[in-house]
C-alpha cells in the first residue's frame, strides 16, 4: 500500500510533545511491513537544512489561499526507507515556535499557515506523482485534508482511491478560528453549518477531520469512549457519537531502542531486569547527590516528567505535596507549565529543601535519569489520551501511580498485594484524599523488598513497543482501503 503520513510534529525535526513521539516512531514501524511510506511536516526554523541532509526537489509550487496564490517549495530527507517531505514558504515557518510564542499564545495566523500547508501537500502529491491509498492525517492542523478530497477534489481521478484515516491525539486541542477563515480554505460557505465544520459560530479544523475522514482513531481505547461524553468531549461528543461505528482506540508505542536502560547512556548506571536492585539504587543516590537531596538508597523516590499543567493533575498534588514528604518520600519533578503552580511549587521546596527538587525546564537527558533513579513514577492526569511516560517508566522500572483514566487506565493494571498481579497502582475519584491513598499503598508495598522487586521487575518485562499497535494500525489501513464508508452528515 502507498500510505502518506500529515502531521505538524515528527521527531528528530520538530516536537513539542507526544504527536512528535508517535510520528517519529510509527511510520518506520509501518515501513518495516513491507509498505511504501512518505511524510509531510512543515519545514520549520528547527528543520535544519544540513543537519538532516535536506534537499530542494520542488523549487517552487503555488496553491490558493483566499484570493490570492502562494508560492512554496519542497525538501525532502530520507529516514531509512521513508521519505520525508518539508513544505517550505518561510513567512510561515520560519518562527521560533511551531504554532506560537510562549508570551503571546498562538500565532494569529495559524489559520492561513495550516491551511496552505495542508492544501500544499495535495498539490505536491499530485506533483511528484504519488496516488496514496491511504493518507493518515493527525489532529486539527491536517483535519482540512479530508475535507478537500470529499469536497474540492472530490472529482479528482488522481484521488479517486484515496481514503483517509483521522487520528486524534489530544481532543483539546481544535484549531477554531473566526467566520473568515472560511475563505481562506476555498471551501464553500455550505461548510459552515453545524453538521459540518462551524462550532460556536467559528471554524473548527478538527471537527472536520472528524466529519469527513473515513475513519477515526485515537489512541488508546479507553479514550476513544470517554470522549463520547460531555465530560471528555470538548463540546465534539456528538459528532463523535455520530461516527461511533468508524472510531476505535489503538494504544501508542514506544521506541524499545531508545527507551532501554540497559544501552542508555544519558543515565549514571546501565542496567537490565537482572541487575536492576543493584543498580536502580546506583542510579537513585547518584541523582539525590546532583540535585542535593538526601542521599540514600532507601527512601522512596517519586518521580515526575510532566507539563506542569490542570491536566496532569497538578490540582491534586499541590494540596498534599507536604503529606507526601512527611511520609518520608522524596519528590523529584522535571516540566513547565503554568506559573501559579511553578510558585507554589518553589515555595514548597524551600520547606523541604532535602527532599524535593523541582527543575522548571525541559532537559531529555535528565528525564531518563529520572526515570532510572525513580522507584515511583507519578501521572495523577484529569485526562490522558495514552500517555508515554508511564510506558517509559515500566521499561525503567519506576512504578507508575496513575489515576485511571484514557490510555493509563488500558496500560496500567492496579497491583493486588494478595495476588502480585498488577502493573502500578490506581485510582478513580479525581480528589487529592485518594490520590494520597494511593501512594500511602504504594509505600506499603515499597516496604515489602521481596514483593516490591517482583513487581518492579514484572514491569520491566512489559512489551509497549510499536510492533503491535502498527499491525492494527495497518488492519485498518486494509479495512478502509475496501470499504466505501460514509461520511457523517
Amino acid at each position: 500500500m502507498k500510505i502518506v503520513f500529515v502531521s505538524s510534529e515528527m521527531s528528530p525535526f520538530a516536537k513539542t510533545g507526544g504527536l512528535g513521539d508517535v510520528l517519529g516512531t510509527l511510520p518506520p514501524e509501518i515501513a518495516a511491513m513491507k509498505q511504501d511510506i512518505k511524510v509531510f511536516l512543515p519545514k520549520y526554523k528547527c528543520v535544519n537544512t544540513k543537519k538532516f541532509a535536506l534537499r530542494e526537489v520542488i523549487d517552487r509550487f503555488v496553491v490558493p489561499l483566499g484570493q490570492n496564490m502562494i508560492s512554496g517549495s519542497v525538501w525532502a530527507t530520507n529516514i531509512g526507507k521513508i521519505e520525508v517531505f518539508f513544505i517550505d514558504h518561510p513567512e510561515f515557518f520560519n518562527r521560533d515556535g511551531l504554532y506560537g510564542d510562549p508570551e503571546k499564545g498562538d500565532f494569529p495566523d495559524n489559520d492561513r499557515r495550516f491551511t496552505f500547508f495542508q492544501r500544499s501537500v495535495l498539490e505536491v502529491l499530485k506533483a511528484i506523482k504519488f496516488k496514496p491509498d491511504i493518507i493518515h492525517c493527525h489532529d486539527w492542523q491536517t483535519g482540512l485534508i479530508p475535507v478537500y478530497l470529499k469536497t474540492l477534489y472530490e472529482k479528482d481521478p488522481f484521488f479517486k482511491k484515496t481514503k483517509t484515516v483521522f487520528t486524534i491525539h489530544n481532543l483539546a486541542f481544535h484549531g477554531c478560528f473566526p467566520p473568515d477563515s472560511l475563505p481562506l480554505t476555498g471551501l464553500g460557505w455550505e461548510e459552515f453549518t453545524f453538521h459540518r465544520l462551524e462550532f460556536w459560530g467559528k471554524v473548527n479544523f478538527l471537527k472536520g477531520g472528524l466529519v469527513y475522514s473515513d475513519m477515526i482513531t485515537t489512541v488508546s481505547k479507553r479514550y476513544g469512549q470517554e470522549i463520547q461524553t460531555s465530560e471528555y468531549g470538548c463540546g465534539l461528543e456528538g459528532v463523535l457519537q455520530e461516527r461511533k461505528e468508524v472510531l476505535t482506540g489503538i494504544v501508542n508505542g514506544i521506541d524499545n531502542n531508545e527507551w532501554n536502560p540497559e544501552t542508555d547512556m544519558d543515565i549514571y548506571t546501565q542496567y537490565n531486569v537482572q541487575s536492576a536492585e543493584k543498580k536502580k539504587a546506583q542510579n537513585k543516590t547518584a541523582l539525590q547527590k546532583a540535585q542535593n537531596n538526601d542521599v540514600d538508597a532507601n527512601i522512596p523516590l517519586i518521580g515526575m516528567v510532566s507539563r506542569i499543567t490542570d491536566q496532569k493533575g497538578f490540582d491534586l498534588i499541590l494540596p498534599i505535596l507536604k503529606d507526601i514528604m512527611k511520609l518520608g518520600a522524596q519528590f523529584i519533578l522535571l516540566g513547565m507549565g503554568q506559573e501559579n503552580y511553578h510558585e507554589e511549587l518553589k515555595a514548597i521546596q524551600k520547606k523541604f529543601p532535602k527532599q524535593m527538587k523541582i527543575n522548571l525546564k525541559f532537559d531529555g537527558k535528565l528525564a531518563k535519569k529520572i526515570y532510572a533513579a525513580s522507584d515511583f513514577f507519578l501521572m495523577p492526569s484529569r485526562f490522558e489520551p495514552c500517555g508515554l511516560g508511564q510506558l517509559i517508566s515500566l521499561r525503567y522500572g519506576a512504578v507508575p501511580i496513575v489515576r485511571a483514566t484514557g490510555g493509563l487506565a488500558d496500560t496500567i493494571e492496579d497491583y493486588n498485594a494478595r495476588t502480585g498481579v498488577g502493573k502500578g497502582f490506581c485510582f478513580s475519584k479525581y480528589s487529592s484524599k485518594t490520590l494520597l491513598e494511593t501512594i500511602k499503598r504504594g509505600l506499603e508495598v515499597y516496604e515489602d523488598k521481596e514483593s516490591w522487586w517482583k513487581l518492579v521487575t514484572s514491569d520491566m518485562k512489559c512489551d509497549f513497543s510499536w510492533k503491535q499497535s502498527a499491525k492494527q494500525y495497518l488492519q485498518i489501513y486494509r479495512s478502509v482501503e475496501k470499504q466505501a464508508l460514509k461520511v457523517y452528515d
